[in-house]
């Protein structure tokens, strides 16, 4: 099947699942768990097969921004559906649909320099993985926080918001931020000890910054749950931690792709 073909069928059901999210949000529709997720997994299904277009070259994987957000953008709506079988995440396909639309518009209408990895470098793809899913679970831990920032607010200043009353109660909202906390760092760990181990040069010059705001977004987070643990920490204090990681992680993971792709157009080292 051609990649135009798949992008189009992909688009057109992060459409429809977003119109269906849009209905359940204002109230017109009964939400379903089973439409929900049937919906979601289709649209998965071609955005997996039109990854696999777009990112597998012979002999390699293509992991430049654009691709990788690519990639990102899957893993973020597959966690969420999975998430949404036993937690009450439903909501935030509201934003995530949207979100994984526009990454497959820009990997087809803005290429970017290949950064190709080899398919026999096996330590490397494992680095790779690890460090997009942790990527994908803080981007989602993003989201929860923002809301329940609003949520926080809006609860203090008694204004019944449409999405106050759409949203789960606030302990609920606390525990699943933190859940999300805790799986990505157990990933990130992972992803830097795997770097450590596979990567040639952890400090090399146009890899420098990448490690030290990993490590940087690792310190708050570790930070943030040992506050959680002994201080209590929740509400607006947890989602301004959890934003300050995610930020210094968007940085490392994105800052040294834009400076090396879109300033100096440097491939893969």
């Amino acid at each position: 099947m051609g990649t135009l073909i798949l992008a189009v069928i992909s688009l057109l059901l992060y459409s429809i699942g977003t119109a269906l999210q849009a209905l359940h949000f204002r109230g017109r529709v009964q939400s379903s768990l089973a439409m929900t997720t049937l919906v979601g997994m289709l649209a998965l299904v071609g955005h997996a097969l039109l990854i696999t277009q777009i990112v597998h070259h012979d002999g390699g994987f293509d992991f430049s921004i654009v691709r990788s957000s690519l990639i990102i953008s899957w893993l973020i709506t597959f966690l969420l559906l999975g998430l949404n079988l036993t937690k009450p995440l439903q909501n935030l396909l509201l934003g995530v649909y949207p979100l994984a639309g526009l990454t497959i518009i820009v990997a087809l209408t803005a290429p970017t320099p290949a950064r190709l990895v080899p398919d026999h470098s096996y330590g490397m793809l494992t680095h790779i993985a690890l460090s997009v899913t942790a990527y994908s679970l803080f981007s989602l831990a993003a989201i929860q926080a923002v809301l329940l920032s609003v949520q926080n607010r809006q609860l203090k200043s008694n204004y019944n918001s449409r999405l106050l009353r759409n949203l789960p109660p606030l302990q609920t909202m606390e525990s699943v931020l933190f859940e999300l906390v805790w799986a990505g760092v157990v990933l990130l760990i992972l992803a830097i000890v795997t770097g450590a181990l596979f990567v040639e040069d952890l400090f090399a010059q146009d890899i420098a910054h990448k490690t030290l705001f990993s490590v940087l977004s690792l310190l708050v987070f570790v930070a943030l749950l040992i506050g959680r643990h002994t201080k209590g920490w929740r509400g607006v204090t947890a989602s301004r931690w959890t934003l300050a990681g995610c930020a210094l992680l968007m940085v490392a993971f994105y800052g040294s792709k834009l400076v090396l792709e879109l300033i100096f157009h440097h491939g893969l080292r």
